[in-house]
């Protein structure tokens, strides 16, 4: 899912070739980010376009060669001359007045000729791993005449070759990008690049390469270096393999640029270390034109008590109930705290119905329910991948994040399983303006088997990542606390030459127990709550829920079916189904004599008083249900690794649950399952009551 959508797009027709642009937010500054060599497209920019549009009018287009602009034939189409005279189409077309501008790679050499030559249209530019015509000769590699060497076998740089292009373009095109990222750890990027680059060809990008030879009917020397006058930030990566950052310090030099290194950087530092990148440019322009954030123009004077900004994961409302019962016992230690929710869609929701003040900037963050929705299949969801290609939301709403860090001087960030935030600031310790309490659940990236050996590698590496993050970096965490024990912890290992989990996590958290909303033994009698609720003595309820996404809706369709069925054996049972915020009730068309809500505030307590529960295989929902001691037949998403094994796991631990498959339950076996819960008795192990007292204990000595 894009974290955000243009308000407006379009063509520029330049002497018969259209040039796509985009258009981002409406501001009163533009940005203006223009595009690298045509191997990949605007996209390229997804990790700044959504928080710089926040603030500024952002414009975007497509170079020609890539993506939705033309593809000429001619060599000549693709010189240096044409493709600043497109970047001032695209200024012209979309009235950008006096731009700051942003390049990329060949993308910086053009902001350099205009900022040279048009002064007039650039206010300030920022070059990252920026194309230059002057300082140390370039990688040989690299060269024309190494492009035009024939050559009998196509090893390494080798492939930065006309024939080979010609012959085996994505050969060449996974070579090129794997170099353009040589950080460790940068799959996601690599996969991206090769996407983009397969939407243009060799033959696209040899006449780009011949173009090289043409000269500019314009001075690229040193001398149209000197005449830059706006204020100018380089960037670029000490390990770039494609753009020497010894040409990019000459440029530096000549004009008195900024030049930021960024160690162990790659080719393109805007998409493997965006929040390094993106948190420079706002300081750069706060410095430089005096344009600051909001956040950054914000009164700290006014600052009373002590403030804590909790983010609490928005895919299923079960985190939200605990989030909300630790902060409650954390009042009871520090009564004058005051808590920010930074939060999304439904977690809002419910927070708002337990008094919680939301954050302002809340509203502004990209949707990853909204992003699982639209990953998940018939019951079935990729939970890692969909992780995985969430990192331009993810992005998005860190920056928002930083934001509200830098608006509000918190004291304390607790973040339960917010993973943006406890990647980025491991990232870049130094982005970190707060102390960290981090809660979770679950600790490692389990492969599932349909992924194969690629997806093996890739848990590992992911895994590999936040093992070196955390034992580099650990002061990072304040606080790091598992919501379970021990023996919650699967026996799995991280991967090949990892350790173990159960031997890793207990030496970097502590464990508060399981931390529930609000534990059943406080409901009263079970009788009480039935009579309180409106449920009948002599009725069998069943909840039916399926958390606050809308990946259930398959699930409940099945469920639904087998309610005729179940029924016809049980006449006093009575079904209610939760469809959630994100599931419209009329679109289930449920049978007659089945109830179905939107939401219900108080879902806990309707788990503990029904006779049955039928749901999907979310963590915090089934140990609701193991500490009430309600029957429940759970449905592990498929695909979905931390249901199939560390949800899985625990309730296996607890004896609680009945374990379906959804692809194989049909709807009379699941009236049968259903049958057989009612009349069996459940000896579930007990689930400890004070988790979340112990929680705002290991919590209260960092505020």
């Amino acid at each position: 899912m894009r974290a955000k959508l243009p308000s407006e797009s379009g063509f520029v027709d330049r002497d018969g070739v259209k040039i796509y642009y985009e258009i981002y937010g409406d501001g009163p500054e533009t940005m203006l980010f223009l595009p690298p060599w045509p191997i990949v497209h605007s996209r390229i920019y997804k990790a700044q376009l959504p928080y710089f549009s926040e603030r500024f009018r952002c414009i975007t287009y497509d170079g020609r060669g890539n993506g939705k602009s033309d593809r000429p034939t001619d060599a000549a189409a693709y010189s240096l001359e044409n493709f600043v005279a497109d970047a001032l189409a695209v200024m012209d077309a979309t009235e950008a007045g006096n731009a700051i501008l942003v390049g990329l790679s060949l993308g910086g050499m053009h902001a350099s000729v205009l900022a040279a030559h048009y002064p007039e249209r650039v206010k300030a530019a920022i070059l990252v791993g920026t194309v230059a015509s002057i300082g140390p000769a370039n990688f040989p590699y690299l060269t024309n005449t190494h492009f035009e060497t024939r050559r009998e076998r196509f090893e390494g740089w080798d492939k930065y070759n006309r024939e080979h292009w010609m012959a085996d373009y994505p050969d060449f095109v996974e070579h090129f990008v794997r170099h353009v990222h040589s950080e460790p750890h940068s799959s996601r990027q690599i996969e991206d690049g090769i996407d983009w680059a397969g939407e243009t060809s060799g033959a696209v990008l040899v006449k780009t390469v011949e173009a090289r030879t043409m000269p500019p009917p314009f001075d690229v020397s040193e001398a149209m270096y000197r005449k830059i006058r706006c204020p100018l930030l380089i960037i670029h990566g000490d390990s770039d393999q494609i753009q020497s950052s010894a040409r990019a310090q000459a440029v530096a030099d000549v004009t008195g640029a900024e030049f930021v290194t960024i160690a162990g950087g790659g080719h393109n530092s805007l998409g493997r270390f965006p929040a390094k990148v993106n948190s420079l440019i706002v300081d750069f322009l706060d410095r430089s034109l005096g344009i600051a954030s909001p956040a950054r123009r914000a009164n700290r004077a006014t600052r009373q008590g002590r403030r804590v900004l909790y983010l609490s994961s928005p895919i299923g409302l079960g985190h939200g109930r605990r989030d909300i019962a630790i902060a409650r016992e954390l009042r009871k230690l520090h009564p004058d705290i005051a808590v920010d929710w930074l939060a999304q869609h439904p977690v809002t929701r419910l927070l708002e119905a337990s008094g919680e003040r939301i954050h302002p900037f809340s509203p502004r963050l990209a949707s990853e329910s909204r992003h699982i929705e639209l990953e998940s299949g018939e019951h079935d969801l990729h939970c890692f991948q969909a992780l995985r290609r969430m990192d331009e939301v993810l992005i998005a709403n860190f920056m928002i994040f930083q934001d509200a860090i830098d608006e509000g001087d918190y004291d304390l960030v607790i973040a339960d399983e917010a993973w943006d935030i406890d990647h980025y600031w491991h990232e870049h310790p130094e982005l970190k303006k707060a102390s960290l309490a981090w809660f979770t659940d679950f600790v490692g990236y389990v492969p599932m088997a349909s992924g194969g050996a690629h997806e093996v590698f890739l848990t590992t590496d992911y895994n590999a990542e936040m093992i070196e993050h955390i034992e580099r970096h650990p002061g990072v965490r304040d606080r790091a606390i598992f919501v379970g024990n021990p023996e919650d912890i699967v026996p799995l290992s991280f991967g090949e030459n990892l350790p173990l989990m159960r031997d890793w996590v207990p030496k970097h958290f502590d464990f508060a127990g399981y931390v529930i909303g609000e534990h059943p033994r406080t409901f009263g009698s079970r009788e009480e709550l039935r009579q309180r609720l409106g449920y009948r003595p002599d009725e069998r309820v069943c909840v039916v829920t399926v958390g606050g996404s809308g990946v259930g809706t398959h699930l409940l369709r099945r469920i639904l079916l087998s309610y005729p069925m179940a029924r016809a054996r049980l006449p006093e049972l009575r079904m209610i189904v939760v469809a959630g915020p994100r599931i419209d009730p009329a679109s289930l068309n449920a049978p007659e004599g089945v109830e179905v809500r939107a939401f219900v505030p108080d879902l806990d307590r309707h788990l503990a008083a029904c006779d049955l529960a039928l749901v999907q295989g979310g963590l915090t929902t089934c140990m609701e249900l193991t500490a009430a001691g309600t029957p429940f037949i759970y449905f592990p998403l498929k695909n979905h690794f931390e249901q199939n094994f560390h949800v899985a796991h625990r309730l296996d631990r607890y004896g609680a649950g009945r374990r379906m498959a959804f692809a194989t339950s049909t709807p009379d076996m699941i009236a049968d399952a259903m049958v057989d819960a009612l009349r069996a008795p459940t000896t579930f192990q007990p689930v400890e009551a004070d988790g979340a007292a112990r929680a705002a204990r290991m919590l209260a000595d960092l505020v």
